[in-house]
């Protein structure tokens, strides 16, 4: 495609050099750009994006496009090569890519799910609802991209790069999907990744206190503001009118169409609290739906579940599903990494999930904790380089909720794996609960498995559906499930657990 073509909707601050070029490929990785390559030298957190446009070249960069600060003469001097500046290269990669994919968001339709918990269990709901309505769904969201049952490829992050997105929606559009579902970040919004997308539907299904640092939000404002740009790119939106901020966005956008969810408060999609019943391993409730109330079951306990099953709901009834397809998709539905329960030969309750915050911790622990009939087991640790305010109140939720805690070491990265639980044990020592500090993951799940007697129930939260552990820039194969039953195998070859005779 011509590199003028490309650059119709963009504003373009200088430009020197020949435009008039076939590219071939686009990116802002320049270890990605291949022979006719179009290179976006953005700049990260660390790092001048400019400083990569030699490495472009050498693997097929034809063109480079750059922030407004940056002299083009002198690069088109120093790489004779065309330079474009634009305001904003982030925004421009977005706006590119579409133009590069033609636009694939126009071709189905698409779904974008945002809110600091709830986003990955909501998108895999929806898809498994509509799916049994009959429909080709893809899905792009944190665990990996799907197409229907097919992985695609995995992710390591929520949303990935505009880019991405448009390849992979791009993708769907030839294997004839009908609607995509993108798990949107706060981050995403703010980097522009899903700039150029064309959403239909909107969920919105929580806010708390996430992601305030120097790399991401300075202030909730801010977090909460980029959040809502979803729901303004939509054609609709769909809010939990439980949450006493998200339930705002009705009077902040009254021109919007928006549907909302709820258990305590009115909604369109109205849960009656007379008829939920939550246990260890699954949830039951009656919803408003076209009128009437619908029974509906779904294998992922928690009262939070509710709510994700609510707005998955309320989404899916914008493509006509029925109550039978509904309580058929939701029934026998799993999600890697989210109130996850591990099978195991001892017949222990262990749930895996993905609680890394403040807010989700106190919710997966007080979900448990409403259907306990022994004690809470809670193993767990929090990721290094990353907010270190929220460790002791984070020890202080698991002191106050859990009856006994491990801490042990999460995604360390490049911190002091000790210094990290010591920072939790800080809020836990006031509750005068018993804890341990285990720093090896593995020998501290372990320790869990051989305290926890019938009737307990294990949490660890933490990776959730991450398959490693990343310690100074490496990342080690890690997969929670495979410890565990490597853990029981030995605990009952050495005789120190025995296989119940009920199991």
């Amino acid at each position: 495609m011509l590199l003028n073509d490309l650059l119709g909707n963009i504003h373009i601050k200088n430009k020197i050099g020949d435009l008039n070029l076939d590219i071939t490929n686009i990116h802002s990785d320049s270890r990605k750009i291949k022979e006719g390559g179009l290179f976006f030298a953005i700049n990260g957190f660390s790092k001048d994006g400019i400083q990569y446009i030699p490495s472009a070249i050498e693997n097929g960069a034809k063109a480079v496009i750059v922030e407004s600060n940056v002299n083009v003469n002198e690069i088109y001097t120093t790489y004779t090569i065309p330079v474009i500046s634009v305001e904003n290269t982030r925004k421009a990669l977005a706006q590119v890519a579409c133009a590069f994919y033609d636009n694939p968001s126009k071709k189905l339709k698409l779904i974008g799910v945002t809110g600091t918990k709830g986003k990955t269990t909501s998108t895999f709901m929806i898809k498994s609802i509509l799916e049994a309505h009959g429909l080709n769904v893809g899905l792009i969201g944190s665990i990996a991209v799907y197409i229907n049952q097919e992985k695609i490829e995995d992710t390591d992050r929520t949303t990935p790069e505009s880019i991405e997105i448009q390849k992979h929606l791009a993708t769907m559009v030839t294997k004839n999907v009908d609607v995509a579902i993108i798990e949107v970040s706060s981050q995403a919004i703010k980097l522009d990744r899903v700039t150029g997308c064309d959403f239909d539907i909107a969920l919105f299904t929580n806010f708390s206190e996430d992601h305030i640092s120097a790399k991401e939000h300075p202030n909730m404002e801010d977090y909460f503001n980029c959040k809502l740009e979803l729901i303004k790119m939509a054609k609709c939106g769909v809010i939990n009118n439980d949450d006493p901020t998200v339930c705002k966005i009705k009077e902040l956008l009254p021109n919007k169409e928006i549907k909302t969810f709820a258990i305590d408060n009115p909604a369109d999609f109205k849960v009656n609290p007379n008829t939920v019943t939550i246990t260890d391993s699954y949830i039951d409730f009656s919803i408003l739906f076209n009128g009437k109330e619908e029974q509906i079951k779904a294998s992922i306990p928690g009262r939070f579940s509710i709510y994700n099953a609510s707005g998955a709901i309320a989404v899916a009834s914008y493509f006509g599903v029925t109550p039978d397809e509904i309580r058929s998709a939701l029934k026998d539905l799993r999600v890697l990494g989210r109130s996850e329960l591990v099978p195991n030969k001892l017949g222990l309750t262990i749930m895996i999930d993905y609680a890394h915050t403040p807010s989700s911790l106190e919710s997966i622990l007080t979900a448990v904790k409403s259907y306990a009939k022994g004690r809470i087991i809670c193993a767990w640790g929090v990721g290094g380089d990353r907010d270190a305010a929220k460790r002791p109140i984070m020890g202080e939720i698991s002191g106050r909720l859990a009856d006994f805690t491990v801490l042990m070491s999460d995604q360390v990265r490049t911190e002091d794996p000790l210094k990290i639980l010591k920072d939790i044990e800080v809020g836990i020592i006031p509750t005068g609960k018993p804890y341990k500090i285990i720093v090896d993951r593995t020998e501290g799940i372990r320790y869990a498995i051989s305290i926890a007697k019938p009737g307990d129930i294990i949490v660890i939260p933490g990776l959730g559906h991450d398959l490693y552990i990343e310690r100074n820039g490496v990342k080690y194969p890690y997969n929670e499930r495979e410890v565990i039953s490597k853990l029981i195998d030995e605990m009952i070859a050495s005789g120190e657990k025995n296989i119940p005779n009920n199991i």
